[in-house]
């Protein structure tokens, strides 16, 4: 029998659904443990380092610049040579950053090893956020994005505990001992995207998911990279401005979260972490819901819906200082604290296809950076030149910045495609 005489034989789980439970991993290593981790290890390193609030800031907007020069370049490099590589040499470098901040005696160290471990974030969170691009038809692309950055969500719901628990087994060197714990982790997920990933679905002779049947697989492949489709680009450049408001108020919120519950909330280490947990937990299934809705009701409404929750949570952290307040804020935000990189991500698909996705996202990337470098030391600055050192207002910031990121949603026009 001829062999084009044979039915094709379709996978029952189509590869994509690996693709995208490897990269969620990927996102626990990269953003969770990476970025994350330091906001439970924070108070710890500001008494063993011995450091103000700006100099806490600073630390986060060291690491956060060096995420910034790496997403732009990590993404203009994944669409050249593929995701897979670049994202497995981006979990060995912030492996490495991690297990050295573990090690750091100084400030002036801790600000040289969170810089390498942001270098090694930017290489692949935003390769792998744009990978499911190519792995996803655009209907599905939301979703799929949704899903992919509840990875960080992963992260909180584990190091909520499990910080707090080594910290009180050895409150010298406890932070130290989670670094090295995380670092070893990453490392394992470097490994594993390896093994796993592929950079697209014609690479294994697959089509993307839910795309039509008699779609060509690898035709986003075919011809040269057309660079001047992602920087000529108006939406692109529209979406990369909004983004900046994210990168801005949410790293305030999430760089002071612990300080501000312990210093000035009366919070255990403890119960920070359980509250902490609770961001993880409620915040599980937002990307995944909020994706899906996307595809739905279009990336524009979606994005206003998100920054109005965001400007709610953070508003409420400053003014309403009870515990009834910090649950209530905690629970807003975590009902939508990765949807915003998911809608972008699902933006830079639906607008420039996915071969030119990695560098889309990498170039609006460089905007959400700025934003978050600029963050946490505007907001550690703040609280250090206010007479009680209260941070109040630097959570006031936030929320004035998050409303601004809405209405920048409302003027935005509808991609094509």
């Amino acid at each position: 029998m001829n062999q084009a005489d044979n039915p094709i034989q379709r996978p029952a789980l189509h590869y994509a659904w690996i693709v995208l439970a490897v990269g969620t991993l990927v996102v626990v290593g990269s953003l969770g443990l990476a970025r994350f981790g330091y906001t439970m290890l924070l108070p710890s390193m500001q008494t063993a380092l011995t450091m103000d609030n700006t100099k806490a800031g600073g630390l986060a907007t060291a690491n956060l610049a060096a995420y910034l020069a790496l997403a732009v370049t990590g993404g203009v490099l994944a669409s050249r040579y593929g995701p897979r590589i670049v994202i497995t040499i981006g979990l060995s470098v912030a492996a490495l950053g991690m297990a050295l901040t573990g090690s750091a005696a100084s400030f002036g160290e801790a600000m040289i090893w969170r810089v390498l471990t942001g270098l090694g974030s930017g290489a692949s969170n935003v390769p792998v956020m744009a990978l499911l691009s190519a792995w996803f038809a655009q209907r599905r692309r939301g979703l799929a994005a949704g899903i992919g950055v509840t990875g960080s969500s992963l992260a909180l719901i584990v190091l909520g505990p499990l910080v707090p628990r080594v910290l009180a087994a050895d409150e010298e060197n406890g932070w130290r001992i989670c670094w090295f714990l995380f670092a070893a982790v990453t490392f394992g997920l470097a490994v594993l995207s390896w093994a796993v990933l592929r950079n697209r679905p014609a690479d294994i002779g697959l089509h993307p998911l839910g795309a039509a049947e008699d779609d060509e697989p690898g035709v986003a492949a075919q011809g040269g990279l057309r660079w001047g489709r992602v920087y000529g680009s108006g939406v692109v450049w529209h979406v990369g401005l909004i983004y900046i408001a994210f990168g801005f108020s949410y790293m305030i919120y999430m760089t002071f979260f612990t300080k501000y519950l312990i210093a000035e909330g009366g919070y255990t280490k403890e119960a920070a972490g359980a509250l902490f947990m609770l961001v993880g937990w409620v915040s599980l299934p937002c990307g995944l819901i909020l994706g899906w809705i996307s595809d739905i009701i279009g990336r524009k409404g979606a994005l206003v819906i998100v920054y109005l929750i965001h400007a709610i949570a953070f508003a409420l952290f400053a003014l309403w200082p009870s515990p009834a307040g910090f649950t209530i804020s905690a629970i807003l935000f975590g009902l939508s604290p990765w949807t915003i990189p998911a809608i972008m991500a699902a933006i830079c698909g639906d607008v420039l296809g996915p071969r030119l996705a990695p560098a889309g996202l990498g170039f609006i990337t460089l905007f959400f950076g700025i934003g978050q470098a600029a963050g946490p030391i505007a907001a550690g600055a703040l609280a250090d030149a206010d007479a009680n050192k209260s941070l109040s207002s630097a959570f006031l910031l936030a929320a004035g910045v998050a409303l601004l990121g809405a209405i920048g949603s409302l003027l935005l026009r509808r991609p094509k495609g």
